[in-house]
C-alpha cells in the first residue's frame, strides 16, 4: 500500500489515525505507529502549553520506524491558544501539522522553517487550491461521510475532482471503516485516507466505556446531523438524549442569527454550550449523550486494542 502519503511520511501503510477532540491522546497514538500509520492529536486536547509540549517529547521517544505523528491546529481567531501551540509544536517537532478552519498560511511558513510537513483540512476545490497556493504539503479532503463537521460532497466526487485539479496529494477522510472502504478510496485516486469514528471505541481512547460501547451498539443508519452542538452540522450518534433535545437550532437562536451585530455572539455561546455537553458526555457517566461519531462505525463490532483496529483497516 504505497502511496504518496506513505513516502511523505515515512510510513507503512496510507493512513492517519484522525485527530478527535477529547478521543485521541498518545498512547492511541503510540500503538498507531506501533501498527505502521499515522496518528495525529488536537492541539485542543492540552489545557496548558506544558502539557502539549509533555506530549510531543513521549511521542519523539516512541516513535517507531514505519509509523509517525501530529498535532492538528484550529487556525482561526477563534482559537486564542493557536499562535502558542504552533510556536511549541515548532520548538519540540513533530512530523506534521494538520490545519482546520482559518487560513493555514502562518502554520505553513513556520512549520517549513523546521521542516515540519502541513496538511489542511478543506471540502471544495477553491479551498484547495488556494492551500496548494500557500504551500501545503497535502490536501485532507472532508467529505459527506466523515464524522464530526463534514463536507457537501461524496468520497468520490470529491477526490475526483481535486485530482483533476490540484497536484499535492489527497487524503480522504470520512467513509473508511474497513481495508475494503480504503482500497475504494484509492482506487477513486486518493493518495490516503484519514480514520477517526473506528478508533473511538478503542481500548486507549480517553472517553468513557459508554461512549466507546455505543459506537459499537449504534450503526450508520444512527447517525444524524444536529445544529444544537456548534452552531453548524455537526454528526452525532440518534440517542434518546438527542431525540429529546431536537437537532434544529432553537427559535430565539434562529431569531438571533438574523442580526448581523448578534449572530457571531451567538454562535460563541452556542459553541461554549455544546462543545460543554460533549465534553461531559465523553468523560463522565451522564445522561446527556451527545456523542460525535461519523456513519463508519458500522464496523465497530467490539471494543478493541488500536493495534487490532489498525489490523482490520491493513490486512
Amino acid at each position: 500500500m504505497q502511496t504518496k502519503l506513505t513516502q511523505l511520511l515515512n510510513i507503512n501503510y496510507p493512513i492517519i489515525q484522525a485527530p478527535m477532540f477529547l478521543v485521541s491522546n498518545t498512547a492511541m497514538v503510540i500503538e498507531a505507529m506501533k501498527g505502521g500509520i499515522a496518528g495525529c492529536i488536537p492541539a485542543l486536547n492540552y489545557r496548558t502549553l506544558d502539557e502539549l509540549r509533555a506530549s510531543i517529547q513521549e511521542l519523539k521517544e516512541a516513535k517507531v520506524e514505519g509509523g509517525s505523528f501530529g498535532y492538528n491546529l484550529i487556525v482561526n481567531k477563534s482559537n486564542i491558544k493557536y499562535k502558542e501551540q504552533l510556536r511549541v509544536l515548532c520548538e519540540e517537532g513533530c512530523d506534521f501539522i494538520i490545519t482546520s478552519l482559518g487560513s493555514p498560511e502562518e502554520t505553513i511558513n513556520q512549520a517549513h522553517a523546521v521542516g515540519i510537513k502541513v496538511f489542511c483540512d478543506i471540502t471544495d476545490l477553491k479551498f484547495a487550491q488556494k492551500v496548494e497556493s500557500l504551500g501545503a504539503d497535502a490536501a485532507i479532503c472532508v467529505n459527506n461521510e466523515a464524522g464530526g463537521h463534514r463536507g457537501d460532497y461524496s468520497p468520490e466526487e470529491l477526490i475526483k475532482l481535486l485530482k483533476e485539479n490540484i497536484s499535492i496529494p489527497v487524503i480522504s477522510a470520512g467513509g473508511v471503516g474497513c481495508k475494503a472502504d480504503i482500497d475504494k478510496m484509492i482506487s477513486y485516486g486518493a493518495d490516503g485516507v484519514s480514520v477517526g469514528s473506528p478508533f473511538i471505541a478503542s481500548i486507549e481512547a480517553g472517553v468513557t466505556e459508554e461512549y466507546k460501547q455505543a459506537c459499537v451498539d449504534y450503526g450508520a443508519k444512527d447517525i444524524i446531523m444536529t445544529q444544537r452542538i456548534s452552531g453548524t452540522p455537526c454528526t452525532v450518534i440518534n440517542t434518546p438524549y438527542v431525540q429529546k433535545i431536537g437537532t434544529k437550532e432553537s427559535g430565539l437562536e434562529s431569531f438571533l442569527n438574523k442580526s448581523k451585530k448578534l449572530k457571531k455572539w451567538v454562535k460563541m455561546i452556542r459553541f461554549s454550550i455544546g462543545m460543554n455537553a460533549t465534553t461531559k458526555a465523553a468523560t463522565q457517566a451522564t445522561y446527556k449523550t451527545v456523542w460525535v461519531a461519523g456513519p463508519s462505525i458500522e464496523y465497530t463490532k467490539a471494543i478493541l486494542p488500536t493495534m487490532e483496529i489498525v489490523k482490520t483497516l491493513t490486512h
